[in-house]
């Protein structure tokens, strides 16, 4: 059973850093890419950053490259988006979500299972 738990979520000033977190279990994490996706109040899912379950691949949206990191900790237990330089138009629920493959996909519809989500919120 795929269960993804995120966390890290909060409130920042412009310039800030936040850690998000996507709990999962070693089975999910050794056989699934991870992918980071946010939505705004009125706004569609966007793609945000993925890692496959290699960690070998990667990728970015161009707003967040340079400013987001992904990545997954040795133990195996979760995936984290180190998020710095924040700014308000980073303001979203950021989800993160699971597709079993050995590839990474920016298309939110290539992902089977979601968390959550967690409320970030960058004031200017």
């Amino acid at each position: 059973q795929v269960r993804l738990v995120e966390s890290g979520g909060g409130s920042v000033q412009a310039g800030g850093s936040l850690r998000l977190s996507c709990a999962s279990s070693e089975r999910t994490l050794r056989t699934h890419t991870i992918g980071w996706f946010r939505q705004a109040p009125g706004k569609g899912r966007e793609f945000v950053a993925a890692l496959s379950w290699s960690g070998s691949d990667s990728a970015y949206s161009n707003s967040v490259k340079g400013r987001f990191t992904i990545s997954r900790d040795n133990a195996w237990n979760a995936v984290s988006l180190q998020m710095n330089s924040l700014r308000p138009e980073d303001t979203a629920v950021y989800y993160c979500a699971a597709e079993r493959t050995v590839r990474v996909h920016t298309e939110d519809s290539a992902y089977d299972f979601w968390g959550q989500g967690t409320q970030v919120t960058v004031s200017s």
